[in-house]
């Protein structure tokens, strides 16, 4: 094994590897729907702390209980003097816990301790630069002038009593306030985005000096955790898990295996939609390197046959994903018998799934979908397993984190994001066994190249996409009549948006020569340059 990282990587003090203490270091965001809620969350783990998101609903006495180190109201889209405007549990103030509002969160803060929030004369969106009051407590080494980005169209008119002003905006005479002996604060902005150029300070100065967090949230203490807990809740039994090839999966798999080892069984069902080469080497690498045992199951032709004619991309979706339930419960049913299914369900999940039901007489949540297969589709509900989910703490980028510590190769770790369906959906149009072996021939050079370049890791996604349409073209004397390739090559933060990577053109030129000239059926390449939005990353 690796030694151990950090779960991220922004500097922090010395981490405290008990994992006694790792469960009580916790930051806790109420979210009142802002866009944004999840991200304060990843901002807080930045820190080495662990961050969860709940309800606004959440009551006082259930935070007593949970007893976290410090409390953040997120933003939101309404006003807090609309009727039906969420509100908080008021004897959240009176639990001795700091809090800090954001936002919305700030100004029902400002509502509910006593002071006044109005339609602004002039709302401020976007950028806006923080003039510095009082550069102690929250702002200790936020640069006076900093940007830092607003929105909102209401504005904290009148400040409850025992609030003082930290910081202004030429727009907004009370960007941040607190009541320090309270240990209550509020900012108009948002410091969990990238552009708040002074955010982290801000965040950091919140959960180290106010809520004196420790930061025991690192991989060692998260893998050591982990494998304590899934030896306790599975015992004897065994597990099954679908194998992908992706980062969530793969991470799951190794995780599994080193705490329960022969009792993980994992299965990898070859839909024949998959990059070329990528299953042979899926298995081998699991099989040979890792010694991690692996049931293949070729189901290639199985659903080629099932999408003849298809056209749609939802009903390809439906189809793929159907046809995978189908493999996967014969699979179960002629390896079982399994006590518990292990799904790659991450945080995210987690905050936006409402899709799991709950054994009556275990109290156990039972699967409903196949999320480590990329939600193609999920189980039948009279396919009935335990579920046991150990990555459903973490963020993508904690997982790769994980992966890493846990001896992941980076092949697997650092592999751009790939739809379940796989290359069915950027087969515009009917997919045939013509046109997979043309589009596995050609995003096969873009990756090639992609990466003799070492570009690989600068960009977020970077693949081929086949239209269902032909062209004129001439080679060798002769005129053609071939399909066209589409280069998508884009980068990203996070792929909620994203931007056409400008490829070095002499890279471009190489990607199109060789594919015309190596892919039989081609004679023609065109670059996506369309940004999400309008468009998205995939082509269906």
């Amino acid at each position: 094994m690796n030694t151990a990282v950090t779960l991220l990587t922004q500097e922090a003090p010395e981490a405290s590897q008990s994992l006694g203490q790792l469960n009580r270091q916790l930051i806790v965001i109420l979210d009142f729907g802002s866009q944004y809620s999840e991200l304060i969350a990843r901002r807080i783990r930045e820190t080495h702390v662990y961050s969860e998101v709940l309800s606004y609903r959440t009551s006082a006495e259930k935070l007593r209980q949970l007893n976290p180190k410090g409390i953040i109201l997120s933003g939101g889209p309404n006003s807090v003097y609309d009727q039906d405007a969420p509100q908080c549990d008021p004897e959240i103030w009176q639990l001795g816990i700091p809090v800090l509002g954001v936002c919305y969160g700030m100004q029902l803060m400002v509502q509910q301790l006593g002071g006044q929030v109005s339609r602004a004369n002039r709302g401020e969106y976007g950028k806006a630069s923080l003039f510095i009051d009082d550069p102690t407590d929250l702002l200790t080494n936020v640069e006076d002038g900093t940007t830092m980005w607003m929105s909102h169209g209401d504005s904290v008119t009148q400040m409850p009593s025992g609030f003082e002003l930290l910081a202004h905006t030429e727009n907004t005479p009370c960007a941040a306030i607190a009541n320090h002996e309270m240990k209550q604060y509020g900012v108009q902005f948002h410091p969990e985005v990238v552009h708040s150029l002074g955010g982290l300070a801000l965040i950091r100065n919140f959960v180290y000096h106010i809520c004196e967090c420790e930061p025991t949230w690192t991989t060692e203490a998260f893998v050591e955790e982990a494998i304590r807990e899934i030896r306790a809740k599975v015992g004897n039994k065994r597990v099954l898990l679908a194998l992908s090839g992706g980062v969530d999966s793969s991470t799951l798999a190794f995780l599994l295996y080193k705490a329960i080892g022969e009792q993980l069984t994992c299965v990898f069902i070859d839909q024949g939609f998959m990059r070329k080469y990528e299953p042979e080497r899926l298995v081998k690498l699991f099989k040979e390197q890792f010694h991690i045992p692996v049931e293949y199951v070729n189901a290639r032709e199985r659903f080629l046959a099932a999408l003849a004619g298809v056209t749609d991309p939802e009903e390809k979706r439906r189809i793929i994903g159907h046809e995978f339930i189908k493999v996967f419960e014969e699979e179960s049913k002629r390896l079982g018998p399994f006590d518990y299914l292990a799904q790659g369900t991450l945080y995210p999940d987690v905050i936006e799934s409402a899709d799991t039901n709950v054994d009556p007489q275990t109290g156990e949540r039972v699967a409903v979908k196949i999320k480590s297969h990329h939600n193609v589709g999920g189980l039948p509900k009279d396919l009935r397993f335990k579920l046991v989910e150990p990555l459903r703490k973490l963020f993508k980028d904690e997982v790769r984190k994980v992966g890493r510590n846990l001896g992941l190769p980076e092949e697997i770790v650092q592999r751009h994001p790939f739809p379940g369906p796989g290359l069915a959906i950027r087969i515009i149009g009917e997919v045939t066994a013509e046109r997979l072996n043309i589009l596995r021939d050609a995003d096969l050079i873009v990756r090639q190249e992609i990466n003799k370049n070492d570009l690989y890791h600068k960009y977020w996604q970077a693949f081929a996409v086949l239209l269902p349409i032909r062209s004129v073209g001439v080679m060798g004397d002769q005129r053609t009549y071939a399909y066209p390739i589409v280069l998508r090559i884009v980068t990203s933060e996070d792929g909620m948006t994203a931007d056409w990577a400008k490829v070095p053109y002499d890279v471009l030129e190489v990607i199109s020569n060789r594919i015309v000239n190596e892919v039989k059926g081609v004679n023609r390449v065109v670059f996506d340059i369309t940004s999400k939005p309008p468009g998205t990353i995939e082509w269906e």
